[in-house]
């Protein structure tokens, strides 16, 4: 009996990430020229969640022994580990995914509902994307800049300490040890807190002229 249900589970999972592939090539398709430019993990995100819909409305058309909108997490941390990523990482993806399917009020994300109503060869995926063409928040653009910040913080931080500690050893030979790391490390701080201090003002402006841009004139 055990083995007949885990074999029907099985089953059930291959369809629906079967028929997520399908539904995720023709959308692919449709908005490889739609010039989007969102940051990865944004852009991730609103996949899986779109394909969490798919699956959910596949899975309803089958015999279940489980929920259809909880199977369809199942089988996407399946497709997910199909797809190369560890059973550990997919755990926690699928976490993270329940947590974001669903908004503060207990409504199905946009994604995930756009994904449930989805035909193949339509455009529903695109709708979901074009709903966030003016949001800086998750624009590639920002997300650049971000990874930049992060560069020139962690590179200026271990560069201004390595010279300090490299200085205070041959012009102050005598100093102690954790005096020298102390220079050091006061040295990276000094590079680092600015720089994030000056990308948190850039932020702020960003997200301020992009909420300027998108109001309505009075």
């Amino acid at each position: 009996m055990n083995d007949t249900k885990t074999d029907a589970e099985t089953t059930g999972i291959d369809i629906c990430v079967q028929h997520a592939r399908g539904i995720l090539a023709s959308q692919l398709a449709i908005i490889k020229d739609k010039g989007y430019d969102f940051a990865p993990q944004f852009r991730q995100m609103t996949i899986q969640l779109y394909l969490l819909g798919v699956m959910w409305r596949r899975g309803e058309s089958l015999s279940l022994s489980t929920n259809a909108r909880d199977h369809a997490f199942t089988a996407l941390q399946a497709m997910l580990i199909s797809d190369g990523m560890s059973k550990k990482q997919a755990q926690q993806r699928i976490v993270f995914l329940k947590n974001m399917s669903r908004t503060e009020d207990g409504v199905d994300a946009h994604a995930l509902t756009m994904g449930y109503k989805a035909e193949p060869n339509d455009d529903s995926l695109a709708l979901v994307f074009d709903g966030y063409r003016d949001e800086i928040r998750v624009s590639g653009s920002l997300w650049r800049f971000y990874e930049r910040g992060k560069k020139i913080m962690f590179i200026g931080g271990a560069a201004a300490a390595f010279v300090t500690v490299w200085a205070v050893t041959i012009f102050l030979p005598k100093t102690d040890g954790i005096d020298v790391l102390a220079a050091g490390l006061l040295a990276a701080t000094l590079v680092v807190i600015p720089t994030f201090l000056i990308g948190l003002l850039i932020y702020k402006s960003k997200i301020k002229k992009s909420e300027l841009t998108s109001s309505p004139p009075p």
